[in-house]
């Protein structure tokens, strides 16, 4: 006879309690810790999402560029042309425009400065953005 056979008929409460401890370890924690837990949670991403100033106003992030492409928005469905390219850099006062074509290889960087007029296989304006 192996010893963990004769230890499984002489002692059977031994093989028992390792396995009550793991069962125990692997259970949650009390419903208060719980709630403490996520509460504090909460209130940590609430203080991350509205940053405040030291009077508890809440701050708000600079403005990036002056492009404001909602003024070049009626020439969706235009064809496009320099000139109207020029009248909307204008018309949306940023300071540089970039004409996107399809198949174009572009940078992914914004540039808040920089108006983008997306254009359709048959040169039509499809899109303007700035960035």
């Amino acid at each position: 006879m192996s010893l963990l056979q004769s230890l499984r008929l002489s002692h059977p409460f031994l093989l028992a309690v390792p396995a009550a401890l793991l069962l125990a370890a692997c259970s949650a924690p009390p419903p208060d810790e719980q709630e403490a837990v996520s509460t504090e949670a909460q209130q940590a991403a609430d203080a991350a999402a509205a940053p405040a100033d030291e009077a508890g106003k809440a701050t708000e992030a600079p403005p990036v560029g002056s492009c404001d492409a909602s003024q070049a928005q009626g020439l969706v469905g235009q064809t496009y042309t320099d000139a109207l390219g020029s009248q909307a850099q204008q018309d949306a006062s940023a300071q540089e425009l970039r004409v996107l074509r399809p198949d174009d290889m572009t940078t992914m960087e914004f540039v808040g400065e920089r108006l983008n007029v997306e254009l359709d296989e048959k040169n039509v304006v499809s899109g303007v953005r700035c960035g």
